[in-house]
């Protein structure tokens, strides 16, 4: 290959850059591909593969600039805007990227190009770390933008009513203020890879088409830690502990596995979680099967790829949740009134009870369609995603592993036994040496703060298992911030998660207080948000003294609860109003101190 000084530099000696042509010598182009996200800078692409000096790119035109903006609880806003911008600077065009949580939007007025990637929260709630922004777009301090010129790509999940509702938000309002679309909205689903990569595509031709050429500069790659692992190749995963952590006489089955991920060069940090990616279970693809009439070994085509129904069923489509995309698809093949019905405006309660209590299973029976061929079946299914877990171990004390806890999804429905796709699969890879395919999911609106910052964590069930990797990590580091664990469960005996960890914790000081509340043990039920109330005067005094709170669990009805509840606690022990009260606990998220990883 060319001369690697020229491209490298000299830092490199004989030794190191005989690797490095070893290693470009061998790479496929998409092996660059994520190299070039290794060596970063990333504005610019890696070098030619297999023997070439480093190509050429446009340097950005300072005639125009363009700032990519994105909202998520979880990064795949993020990688979306980055992945807009490294290529977006290869086309010529100033692109940065900046997170909702941080941007401040009366610049928004100075801006010449905005592309917004937003994704929505639960039941249409724009994400957390974004609130302030949203309250100030669609308030009434917001600026005209009859000069701004605009693009909304919008992530969502289509089993929920208000799809994509955060982004479509931004969208209808940035119109309202004056500002130009630049293209469409996208909505996307889970499976959002190829929408959001067509979408990046097609405007930045259109944007490209406008900046005029500029003069070419060479590659200039600079070290940055990167994975080359992710959902689409992610790492076999050698299972070495699946433990049941739950007491005789439980009511739940919590495991606790532990992986051996030694020689991928994955790495995280606590407050990370990893991809699972799974696949549907025999008896499941089964029922499916013997419900449309469709034969096992029949041809489908999946992006080109020729593969049988029964393996497309396993391992490519959502078969068991119901999503509306589903239910319009059979109600318009079957002409079934019941399900048309169900798709109008003013039945949303009973569709949305109605999909809660279905399978696509239990609506092929109930409402058949003798002879359908497989293409037209898949087209109402999703792609089959992966299921991300926090992880519940440090990196700083389990070198080589990755620890998950969670909570096997088991019940019956319509006479049939039922489980969660993902983590009856995992529950149940008991055997030792099992692999499991894995990658990281990062999640930097989740992290731990300075070492001498204290830190509330509220972890009720199986959300207790980032903060078991937050301590792993303070102890390891030494960290001098206090800690303290509010912890609840069912029952004291038998649930009681990672006990003995908890208890040589306090023994030694790491952690500093533990309050818990069992549910079943008394005559009353008692819940992690009543012992906030109970402790509100220390719990503000910390707050006080520059604490972070975190919460993780159950988003739809204990993370409500724990908001109320330090909503309460601030307001009692501030000894100020309800208004007052949530003022204080929203400079919390603005300054990054309240932090959630819920789902």
């Amino acid at each position: 290959m060319g001369d690697l000084s020229i491209l490298l530099g000299e830092p490199l000696d004989a030794q190191q850059r005989q690797h490095v042509e070893a290693l470009t010598g061998s790479v496929t182009p998409e092996q660059a591909f994520w190299l070039s996200g290794y060596f970063a800078g990333l504005k610019v692409g890696i070098a030619r593969v297999g023997g070439a000096a480093a190509k050429s790119v446009a340097a950005p035109s300072s005639s125009r600039t363009l700032t990519v903006l994105h909202g998520g609880e979880t990064a795949n806003s993020a990688g979306i805007a980055r992945a807009f911008a490294a290529s977006a600077s290869e086309r010529g065009l100033n692109a940065t990227v900046a997170d909702l949580a941080h941007y401040k939007p009366r610049q928004l007025k100075a801006e010449q190009g905005v592309i917004l990637v937003v994704a929505t929260h639960g039941e249409g709630d724009p994400p957390q770390p974004a609130m302030d922004f949203f309250e100030f777009v669609e308030g009434p301090k917001a600026a005209k933008l009859p000069n701004l010129r605009f693009a909304v790509l919008a992530l969502g999940d289509s089993s929920y009513e208000h799809y994509c509702e955060a982004g479509k938000r931004l969208d209808r309002r940035f119109a309202e203020l004056g500002a130009t679309r630049i293209a469409e909205r996208v909505d996307c689903d889970v499976d959002y890879d190829d929408p959001a990569a067509e979408w990046r595509a097609a405007l930045l031709a259109t944007l490209a088409a406008e900046v005029k050429p500029a003069p070419a500069v060479a590659a200039q790659p600079v070290f940055a830690a990167a994975t080359a692992y992710d959902k689409r190749n992610p790492f076999a995963a050698r299972v070495i502990e699946n433990l049941s952590i739950v007491g005789r006489g439980s009511s739940k089955d919590i495991r606790h596995i532990e992986l051996n991920i030694a020689e991928s060069g994955l790495t995280y940090q606590p407050g990370d979680g990893i991809g699972i990616v799974t696949h549907n279970g025999p008896a499941v693809v089964e029922a499916l099967l013997e419900a449309t009439g469709l034969a096992a070994d029949a041809p489908l085509t999946i992006k080109g790829e020729q593969v049988a129904v029964a393996d497309a069923f396993a391992r490519h489509y959502e078969i068991n949740t119901t999503v509306p995309r589903f239910l319009d698809h059979w109600a318009e093949l079957t002409g079934a009134e019941a399900l048309h019905a169900l798709c109008s405006d003013e039945r949303k309660a009973d569709r949305q009870a109605f999909l809660r209590g279905h399978h696509i299973v239990d609506i092929v029976r109930n409402h058949p369609l003798p002879g359908i061929d497989a293409a037209t079946f898949v087209a109402g299914l999703r792609p089959l995603q992966p299921r991300v877990y926090s992880l519940s171990s440090s990196l700083a004390a389990m070198s080589d592993e990755a620890h998950i806890t969670l909570s096997p999804l088991r019940y019956e429905l319509h006479g049939s036994d039922r489980h969660g796709v993902a983590s009856a699969y995992l529950a149940d890879r008991t055997e030792v040496d099992a692999s499991l395919p894995v990658y990281i999911q990062t999640n930097d609106q989740f992290r731990l703060p300075a070492d001498d910052a204290p830190v509330i964590m509220v972890g009720p069930g199986t959300g207790v298992a980032p903060f078991r990797a937050f301590m792993q990590e303070r102890e390891a580091r030494g960290a001098a911030g206090r800690n303290w664990l509010f912890f609840g469960e069912r029952n004291f005996r038998s649930d009681f998660l990672y006990q003995v960890e908890w208890k040589e914790w306090l023994e030694h000081g790491l952690l500093t207080q533990m309050d818990v509340a069992f549910s079943r043990d008394g005559r009353d039920k008692v819940y992690v948000q009543q012992r906030m109330v109970e402790r509100a005067a220390e719990l503000f005094e910390w707050l006080e003294e520059g604490a972070h709170f975190y919460v993780c669990g159950d988003a739809e009805q204990m993370a409500p609860a724990v908001h109320e509840a330090l909503i309460t606690v601030v307001g009692s022990a501030g000894g100020i109003a309800r208004d007052a009260a949530e003022d204080y606990v929203r400079e919390l998220q603005r300054s990054h101190r309240y932090h959630r990883d819920v789902y």
